[in-house]
């Protein structure tokens, strides 16, 4: 089981800097001890402290206090044309995906990780004709193996404009690709990075989105600018697809829009 990229004390740390908030400012506001914010930031649960906390930071207290106690996606089945590959980073772990036409085999990968040999090994388990490789924003746990992967495959490389990477094409938000059936439509979602892109999944019968760091279960990739525009881009280009649509994140498990909509503390 993927643990989750964030706890609770994570999505406070990621709310307070959004708002600019120092603790003792937050504390104020919301009318308790600035110890009692500080030993929540340090992963101390007290349920009262956080849901008076929780309209400071403008995050839902009920999800909130629902993420402290271990809510969690329940485990998702893939499609059979999804595959993640994840490794370990550090502390924790990192998400690329590896998605493919049945029928013609044709295939695309969503970010490469720090070593290519576990995407190298699943193209040809599966005997995969990559075509292309998308790369959500360049931080390296996301870039790392893109030259190892194109100097083993017959592939091109596409990154947002905004953020370009050496050997990478670029696109514009809304532009269209296609891999055997399947289409993948671009959607600007910045604010972890400037160039942050989610990858729309449509053709087959399930409909999946690479999002990245934008959006992880139950929590949102750190923003380091324009917060606010950061949230709106998420509501819009990611929580209103369907319900049904499998979110593919860049760290922890898969998750869904509709489980996201009911138990992100961010909205």
């Amino acid at each position: 089981m993927i643990p989750l990229e964030d706890n609770f004390s994570d999505v406070l740390g990621k709310a307070m800097q959004g708002l600019g908030l120092a603790p003792g400012e937050a504390a104020a506001i919301a009318g308790i001890p600035e110890d009692s914010v500080c030993r929540l930031i340090a992963g101390e649960f007290d349920q009262d402290d956080l849901r008076a906390l929780a309209p400071t930071l403008k995050l839902r207290a009920d999800a909130l206090v629902r993420l402290a106690q271990g809510n969690r996606p329940p485990e998702i089945p893939a499609p059979v044309w999804l595959a993640t590959v994840t490794e370990t980073f550090g502390d924790t772990t990192v998400n690329a995906y590896v998605v493919w036409d049945p029928a013609t085999r044709a295939a695309a990968i969503f970010d490469t990780g720090l070593d290519a040999r576990p995407i190298l090994d699943l193209v040809r388990r599966e005997t995969l004709d990559v075509a292309a490789i998308f790369l959500t924003h360049s931080h390296p746990d996301h870039t790392g193996s893109l030259d190892a992967l194109l100097h083993e495959l017959d592939a091109e490389a596409w990154v947002a404009e905004a953020e370009p990477v050496r050997g990478a094409g670029t696109f514009r938000p809304g532009d269209l690709f296609n891999v055997g059936k399947h289409f993948i439509r671009t959607r600007s979602t910045p604010g972890h990075t400037p160039g942050g892109t989610t990858f729309l999944i449509e053709g087959l019968a399930a409909r999946a989105a690479i999002v990245g760091d934008a959006l992880f279960a139950g929590s949102i990739g750190g923003v380091r600018s324009d917060y606010s525009g950061a949230l709106k881009a998420i509501r819009r280009e990611i929580l209103g697809l369907p319900d049904d649509t499998i979110l593919c994140p860049g760290h922890g498990p898969l998750t869904t829009v509709g489980w996201e909509k009911s138990n992100n503390p961010f909205f």
